[in-house]
């Protein structure tokens, strides 16, 4: 599909309650958006802080720099798609991304084609990944709101992502571990029919395994 870039590449300051706005200096935390072309020259420090959060439960992910580069790179190249780089101060702690699904990847095209439903009303949310520290002071919100916002801009009302599931007995789980469901389901989103298989090296593997990935979905108000 065609990119139009709109004006994106702004930094707004993060209130506590995953709030933003221009003014109002509430928090060290910011959140700088960027258009997918814009952020093209932060790719190394995307690349390692999505290696570093995904190598945690439930993702397990033993990822290299040179297939991060080549994922990213469906973003760098489409002006519509967004790159939050999240940052306290200078130091980049947490980032996420969202494009058109129609300018995704295939895999995350098909169970949307098979359904029926068209690919050109809805956003579609890369991966969330906040370094540990600065886990629960509301990035995560941030997060979301903005890729909303976005998908609005772009007339999109409809949003989703997806996310692996990971059998519950298996044996690297946590024991205490608590997902991030409610989250979602606290913002509106609700699990979709849709699935797809995608494949990367768990640590400690020498192959790369096929996973379920659930989509969810929610549609956003219009008013």
């Amino acid at each position: 599909m065609p990119c139009v870039n709109r004006g994106l590449n702004r930094t707004s300051v993060l209130a506590h309650d995953g709030t933003v706005g221009e003014n109002t200096a509430v928090s060290s935390l910011k959140i700088q958006s960027l258009a997918g072309p814009d952020a093209r020259e932060l790719v190394d420090e995307l690349a390692q802080i999505r290696i570093r959060v995904f190598r945690e439960w439930p993702y397990l992910y033993d990822g290299s720099l040179l297939y991060e580069r080549g994922y990213l790179t469906t973003y760098f190249d489409c002006a519509e798609a967004l790159v939050l780089v999240a940052r306290d101060n200078d130091k980049i702690v947490g980032a996420s991304t969202a494009l058109p699904l129609a300018a995704a990847e295939p895999d995350m095209q098909a169970p949307f084609q098979q359904a029926g439903h068209p690919l050109d009303e809805w956003l579609y949310f890369g991966e969330s990944v906040v370094l540990p520290a600065y886990r629960g002071q509301g990035l995560g919100l941030g997060f979301f709101a903005e890729r909303e916002s976005h998908a609005l801009s772009l007339g999109l009302q409809h949003c989703t992502f997806c996310a692996v599931e990971r059998p519950a007995a298996h044996p690297a789980r946590p024991a205490h571990y608590i997902g991030n469901e409610r989250f979602w389901e606290n913002r509106g989103y609700r699990p979709l029919p849709l699935q797809c298989r995608y494949a990367w090296p768990d640590i400690g593997d020498v192959q790369s395994t096929n996973k379920t990935m659930r989509f969810w979905g929610r549609t956003l108000p219009s008013d």
